[in-house]
């Protein structure tokens, strides 16, 4: 979709994708190293009382999932950021997370007639319906 098939309230959601213990410790291994991504033990004496992915994990996962769906990527031209990250419950080895997406602007360019910006809301679920994450994130975004 480019910038002008976006409306505000439009809504979509992805696909899902499972993380498993060893995915968890993996991405925590390289990017997040804290004991509580990594050590069974060490994450039953933490407040989390068990092993919890790295919230970057999360976000990432959420990313390339909002990327497979497909709804925006041929417009796009990337992002000058996020807003509004939260980090609301842990994920924990054996979720299933998804994204859920909704268009909160629309806004095209006053200099570039080429595009636009649109700001959509994220949130990221798991297999019961609880909201793991959210965020804001402003695309900028082709026009046709």
């Amino acid at each position: 979709m480019f910038l002008d098939d976006l409306t505000v309230g439009y809504e979509f959601e992805t696909g899902s994708r499972t993380l498993d213990r060893d995915a968890i410790i993996g991405f925590a291994r390289n990017w997040d190293p804290q004991p509580f991504h990594l050590d069974d033990e060490a994450a039953r004496a933490s407040p989390y009382g068990g092993l919890i992915a790295s919230g970057f994990h999360t976000m990432l996962t959420a990313f390339v999932l909002t990327l497979e769906a497909d709804i925006w990527n041929e417009a796009s031209m990337g992002s000058p950021g996020m807003d509004e990250l939260r980090w609301r419950a842990p994920v924990r080895p054996g979720d299933t997370l998804r994204a859920r997406g909704k268009v909160q602007s629309v806004t095209p360019s006053g200099s570039r007639p080429d595009r636009g910006r649109a700001v959509i809301g994220y949130e990221v679920l798991n297999q019961d319906d609880t909201v793991v994450m959210s965020y804001l994130i402003t695309h900028i975004l082709r026009r046709r």
